[in-house]
């Protein structure tokens, strides 16, 4: 047997980062504002750069075996292992599909030099220029915490007394007080009879689509004097003055002041590392700023939990944080956590059985016989705040309403078994959770579809753009389908009601893997008591591009019931899949070409063979279109990461000079108004106004200032980024640099995301069975399967 030859890249390895969010955010693509309006054929400073020749070398059509199969052969065009073994495939040919005769491609593929304006992320050069913006997390969670100050004051307004009426508002209103007025004699009784009668209302037509703009976070305001003063400082420490504003916004007016006390709140600032903060310090304050000083410990806690958080967790293990200050040069770090807890610049947990009260009050025999608590945590409050109140907001949710509905016939009349069972799981209880493949998303689709022939508001959303589509087919009714965004911004949807919570009866989320916990958190606070929720996703997915695993979570916590589905994926590529979600990469029939290998040796000639199967052999052997073709590689930057990729597909399939600020009309982009949200778009044209794109019809317009954050072009997408959307041909692209990001998580969403068609561009070699075989999800430290099991625990408990 002979395995394939490893690709080697010549750049940067294309791994993805550790981190879900800064898939999005800091490893964004970087790219000039849209000049308004710029003259045709003259491309702006700062475009893409020229690419080099490709190397030498063609590839035949769409060709190769399924995983497990096919020809050992390195050459062009040839069949390729899984990267387990080699040999021939079941039915004893040589490969799927192959023989067809080979075809140059008409424009080079390999050898592109890719840019490498990465966004400033975490630990970006404070010289670096450009002020750092308010993030847009940060003003989604200002809005969240906003909501929740509303509720919290309604829910104190119940607890008194309520006027008869009070809540009557319109027309119904004003009959109240008419009533009233007659029976204290006010008026007389008559004097309501001759009222005119009002005008009918007259039918208009819906209005044409507006274009939405985007807009950008809206830092609060500082006095041009404190911006002056934090100039001042900025100066005298070495720091440029573009961070003038932001610091100015985001310390208050006496941000000059702060700063000058400690220097060390500036790694509050978005791209601002330890290293430039601590060389701020310095010449700031001299040989005062030394390495145990209290404030630098203290904000560099902070620092170390935000970093976690943007890897996922909504918290970290004392120890862990601990070693992290030993690394930056902190000479007692347990007294550096005591002290930053002190100063409340961060929360400690140690959630286990029983609290601390019950610990003490119990006898020393007990006590030994007693589970150890667990361990120590410390979290941002932020993130605390939020798991606490999705988990008393599940607990609301589980225990609130009256769910003995009979929906004994729409379970009767379900398609499958599978969604008969979910359909008498939420007839019966106020949280379900769901689980399943692809194929399974017709079993919500059917509950919702069932709920709405009962009378009942429900609704679904999804993810993505794609992912409610794709729900709203299912249901047979558009309006039943939105975006989760779209739902909680008021976008889409029901709207809310006085109360502030959702206009609805039966509210079915997919995607829930996606879910993270601050956006979880305000969907439960959106929903009123006796709602009906379901949660339904796969569990093999990668996680949420936030903090948090809120669906792992409510699984494993076993916080309600789960409706495991029965119904499989469809085809070789459902089969596959399905192995990989069991830790085997099986080898699988593909009479129909519908799962290729691409054997390539180096990263140069994954981005020729790349651009040849999308331009090429895709559209001819398989007879999907360029456009309806997605590339999904593992990372950003290296010779064969998003960047290059996108570089090189853009030359062949829409050249231009970029016009609109590294753009032109007609190409694909992605559009990420927030981190962890992808939308596909099309540019269409750019003005003075922004740049203009058409996100799955809906217009869309981009200012010229977010363009460099928000848009980049999506040929090649990460699998991050591709979650929760499907493409009818998918082409996944692994060099070899990309071994050391593959894990089974990453493998099976990335694979999954094709619906008829599946290229795999392969020169991993072992990485790739061993990944998927031995490299399971990444592990995140969170407080919400605690705090459930915990709400269940005193929900049982005897006392209650």
């Amino acid at each position: 047997m002979t395995a394939l030859p490893r690709g080697e890249s010549p750049g940067p390895p294309a791994t993805e980062e550790t981190a879900p969010a800064t898939d999005e955010a800091s490893e964004a693509e970087s790219v000039p504002a849209p000049d308004a309006v710029a003259p045709a054929g003259e491309a702006p400073k700062g475009g893409p750069a020229a690419r080099a020749d490709a190397s030498a070398g063609t590839a035949d059509d769409v060709s190769g075996a399924a995983p497990g199969g096919g020809d050992a052969h390195a050459g062009p065009g040839a069949g390729a292992s899984d990267g387990e073994e080699a040999g021939p495939s079941a039915d004893g040919s040589a490969a799927v599909g192959g023989g067809a005769p080979a075809d140059p491609v008409g424009a080079p593929g390999a050898g592109a030099a890719a840019r490498d304006n990465a966004g400033a992320g975490p630990g970006a050069e404070v010289g670096a220029e450009g002020a750092p913006a308010l993030s847009e997390v940060e003003a989604e969670i200002a809005a969240q915490r906003e909501l929740r100050e509303r509720i919290e004051k309604r829910k104190a307004e119940k607890g008194g007394p309520i006027e008869a009426g009070g809540k009557l508002s319109g027309t119904a209103a004003d009959l109240l007080a008419a009533v009233r007025a007659v029976e204290g004699g006010q008026k007389p009784a008559t004097a309501f009879y001759d009222s005119p009668a009002p005008a009918p209302a007259r039918r208009t037509t819906a209005p044409a689509p507006v274009p939405v703009r985007e807009q950008a976070p809206a830092p609060r305001a500082a006095s041009p004097e404190s911006v002056a003063a934090v100039a001042a400082v900025l100066s005298a420490g070495g720091a440029p003055a573009a961070l003038d504003r932001p610091a100015a916004a985001l310390l208050g007016d006496r941000a000059a002041e702060v700063l000058r006390e400690d220097p060390w709140q500036l790694l509050a600032l978005p791209g601002v590392g330890p290293e430039q903060a601590d060389g701020f310090a310095r010449a700031l304050l001299g040989a005062a700023a030394g390495p145990d000083d209290e404030r630098r410990t203290a904000a560099l806690t902070g620092w170390v939990l935000e970093q976690a958080a943007l890897r996922g967790h909504t918290a970290l293990d004392a120890d862990r944080v601990r070693e992290a200050l030993a690394g930056r040069g902190v000479s007692d770090p347990a007294a550096a956590v005591q002290h930053a807890v002190a100063e409340g610049a961060v929360l400690v947990f140690q959630d286990g059985p029983g609290d601390e009260e019950d610990r003490e009050d119990q006898d020393d025999e007990a006590a030994a016989e007693a589970a150890p608590p667990g361990p120590v945590l410390l979290g941002l409050d932020r993130y605390a705040l939020a798991e606490e109140s999705l988990a008393d907001g599940l607990a609301r949710l589980v225990s609130g309403g009256d769910k003995e509905a009979d929906w004994s016939e729409a379970a009767a009349a379900a398609p499958s078994p599978s969604a008969a069972e979910l359909i008498r799981a939420a007839a019966a209880h106020g949280l379900v959770a769901h689980t399943g493949g692809e194929a399974a998303r017709t079993e919500p689709a059917a509950l919702i579809a069932a709920a709405r022939g009962l009378g009942l508001r429900a609704l679904g959303a999804a993810h993505s753009v794609d992912g409610r589509r794709r729900l709203a087919d299912d249901i047979g009714a558009p309006e039943a389908a939105v975006t989760l965004a779209g739902l909680l911004s008021g976008a889409e949807g029901p709207g809310r009601d006085e109360e502030g919570a959702l206009a609805l009866d039966l509210l079915v989320v997919l995607d829930a893997p996606q879910l993270d916990v601050e956006t979880g958190a305000m969907l439960v606070e959106s929903l009123a008591d006796g709602v009906r929720l379901v949660l339904s996703g796969d569990p093999g997915v990668l996680g949420s591009a936030g903090a948090g695993q809120v669906f792992a979570d409510v699984l494993a916590a076993r916080a309600c019931p789960r409706v495991v589905s029965r119904t499989p994926d469809a085809g070789p590529i459902g089969e596959l899949v399905s192995g990989i979600g069991i830790g085997e990469l099986n080898q699988v029939a593909a009479p129909g070409k519908e799962v290729v290998i691409v054997p390539v040796r180096e990263a140069g000639e994954a981005v020729h063979r790349t651009v040849q199967l999308v331009a090429d052999s895709v559209p001819r052997a398989i007879g999907v279109p360029s456009e309806d073709t997605q590339v999904i590689t593992v990372g950003h930057g290296g010779a064969a990461g998003t960047r290059a990729l996108n570089e090189a597909l853009k030359q062949r399939l829409n050249p231009g000079p970029g016009r609109f600020g590294g753009f032109d009309p007609g190409d694909r982009v992605a559009h990420v108004p927030a981190p962890g949200r992808t939308v596909p778009g099309t540019v269409v044209s750019a003005d003075a106004e922004g740049l203009h794109l058409d996100c799955a019809g809906a217009p869309v317009v981009v200012p010229q200032e977010r363009v460099a954050d928000s848009v980049r072009h999506a040929w090649a997408l990460s699998a991050h980024q591709a979650a929760g959307m499907r493409w009818p041909a998918v082409v996944v692209v692994l060099p070899g640099d990309a071994a050391r990001g593959l894990s089974r998580p990453w493998v099976y969403t990335a694979f999954g995301r094709g619906e008829r068609h599946l290229s795999v561009v392969h020169g991993v070699d072992q990485a790739l069975p061993r990944a998927v075989a031995e490299v399971p999800a990444q592990e995140r430290t969170t407080r919400l399967r605690g705090l459930l099991e915990a709400s269940q625990e005193s929900q049982e408990s005897p006392e209650q």
